[in-house]
């Protein structure tokens, strides 16, 4: 056996991702457009998908505005053709494709198992997990092919705690870490690193229709006393997809302020 016992992780570069293009899923917003600040301020090339034009094209602008180079790309990950097209174009614009984050989520509505919508039901396991399925059948192909990278999927909180009166949401965050742990086992002998991360409750626009008692409740379930930032779940993220973690490999990393662990 090697003595590892004096390996030490390399240190954060400034542009240790210089090179390598990534394509982040719901970019237009929230951890989607940390995440892709992030890593265009690391060096990569950044492509930013999402529905909405109009978010990720302010995204793509705002990456080109610090130096950085970006592509906006239209695409729901609920259309299997789009992702294709999707991945297609950041081969295609950037040479190749080495890093994915699949942030793309919708919360749905509020309401118990007996009560909930159907058809709610199956349009949130459409986008949060089926949607997480469709972008890792294109991009792990693509990853392959351009020498190998890395992929992290956008779990949450409630991909190990539960919340009544969210079972579809909570049914596809538990869903997508056994999707992150199957598809970690079979490209990890090809060059591919697939972990999942997963945010507390963090200031977005996912918020934006508590009131001041529930958000007070809410913020109150992290033993850190407080929402988490966008920030704060991009850097993790960087982290996973760098290669300071590159013995990291189908596991679920909290980024909660203590949530899980209380």
């Amino acid at each position: 056996m090697s003595d590892t016992s004096k390996a030490t992780a390399a240190p954060a570069d400034a542009q240790e991702f210089a090179g390598r293009t990534a394509l982040i899923t719901g970019g237009g917003s929230g951890i989607g457009r940390a995440v892709a600040l992030r890593l265009a301020g690391a060096g990569a090339a950044v492509v930013v998908t999402g529905r909405d034009s109009d978010k990720i094209e302010k995204v793509a602008a705002e990456i080109e505005e610090r130096g950085g180079r970006a592509l906006a790309v239209v695409a729901d990950v609920t259309d299997p053709d789009a992702v294709a097209a999707s991945v297609r174009a950041a081969v295609d614009t950037f040479g190749g494709l080495h890093l994915a984050v699949n942030n793309a989520a919708i919360p749905g509505p509020k309401g118990i198992t007996g009560e909930f919508p159907p058809e709610a039901f199956q349009q949130v396991i459409a986008t949060n997990l089926t949607g997480v399925f469709n972008s890792l059948h294109h991009e792990l192909p693509a990853i392959v092919a351009s020498g190998g990278g890395a992929v992290v999927n956008m779990g949450s909180i409630l991909s190990v705690k539960v919340l009544a009166g969210s079972p579809a949401y909570t049914t596809a965050k538990h869903g997508l870490i056994g999707l992150t742990k199957t598809a970690a086992l079979e490209y990890a002998p090809l060059g591919v690193r697939i972990n999942a991360v997963g945010p507390g409750f963090v200031e977005t626009p996912f918020l934006v229709d508590f009131d001041e008692p529930t958000k007070d409740y809410f913020a109150g379930l992290h033993p850190a006393g407080r929402f988490g930032t966008t920030e704060e779940v991009a850097e993790l993220t960087a982290f996973l997809l760098s290669d300071r973690a590159s013995f990291a490999y189908g596991s679920f990393y909290p980024v909660d302020g203590g949530y899980a662990a209380s």
